[in-house]
């Protein structure tokens, strides 16, 4: 299958190698000269403006984007439009908030083009592991697209889980539990440091992969690091937030809904860029 893909970072440019082993035409695009450079290198073609993009996608076009969320976003949509036709498809695929992808969908149906949302997760190991995606848009353009997600995600890694917005939402609270997940087991590995005994903290992170319930790729991770580097040295303690947990905790009071765990790992994650 044929697409774009702007934004040619960590994650879409994984993905557009990820597409092009799979036999894919996949033409990108980056502000970058050397993402634009790397892409070709790999498998893809480039694009040195949105425009030129455009005229190298054959009708009706799928372009996926992986900008930044709020502004780049809709600059790149306001970039796309004048050159679109009617039938053509956009995938935000970043961390968009999911309120916005309805407004966008709105916006883009009287031109006959398909806002499609599609929650992203994988990280820099999505190239080699896939994808997981978590799909909100109008079945029509879902089921077109569906030969691109098949590649990118690995087996039952991808579902259409609702109606515009409906993608970026499981996204957002897909995040917040991360929050919640990472934050107990930086707790539980502190208190093994903290014991009166001589642990072995990548041995038990290993021992725990093994028939564990608290077994994930998040531990996986964890020992990973641990073994590679014991003491974590050169890591500051110091969790930056992208906006997901924020916006669910924040959604979590509308609905009056209980979210201590998060709310809680959202507050530790403040707390570490606090000064004193």
């Amino acid at each position: 299958m044929q697409l774009g893909m702007i934004g040619l970072g960590r994650m879409g440019g994984n993905m557009l190698v990820r597409l092009a082993r799979r036999g894919h035409d996949v033409v990108g695009f980056d502000p970058g000269p050397a993402q634009r450079e790397q892409a070709e290198a790999q498998g893809g073609r480039s694009a040195a403006d949105l425009e030129r993009l455009v005229a190298m996608l054959q009708a009706p076009r799928v372009i996926w984007m992986m900008v930044p969320q709020g502004d780049p976003v809709d600059q790149t949509i306001a970039g796309l439009l004048p050159h679109l036709q009617a039938g053509d498809i956009l995938v935000d695929g970043g961390n968009s908030r999911y309120t916005q992808a309805p407004v966008r969908a709105a916006a883009l149906e009287p031109h006959g083009v398909a806002f499609v949302d599609a929650g992203t997760s994988g990280g820099i190991w999505g190239l080699e592991e896939g994808y997981c995606l978590m799909i909100g848009g109008p079945r029509e353009a879902v089921e077109r697209l569906t030969p691109v997600f098949r590649d990118l995600a690995p087996e039952n890694g991808f579902a259409h889980v609702g109606a515009s917005g409906a993608g970026h939402f499981v996204k957002m609270v897909h995040n917040a539990v991360e929050y919640g997940m990472l934050q107990a087991y930086g707790e539980g590995f502190e208190m093994l440091h903290s014991s009166p005994f001589d642990l072995d903290l990548a041995g038990v992170a290993e021992l725990w992969r093994h028939g564990s319930v608290v077994r994930s790729w998040l531990l996986d991770l964890t020992a990973r690091a641990l073994t590679e580097n014991p003491n974590l040295d050169g890591i500051a303690a110091i969790v930056p937030d992208s906006g997901e947990g924020r916006w669910t905790v924040v959604e979590a009071v509308e609905l009056g809904c209980s979210l201590p765990v998060i709310t809680i790992a959202l507050q530790e994650r403040f707390r570490s860029r606090e000064k004193d």
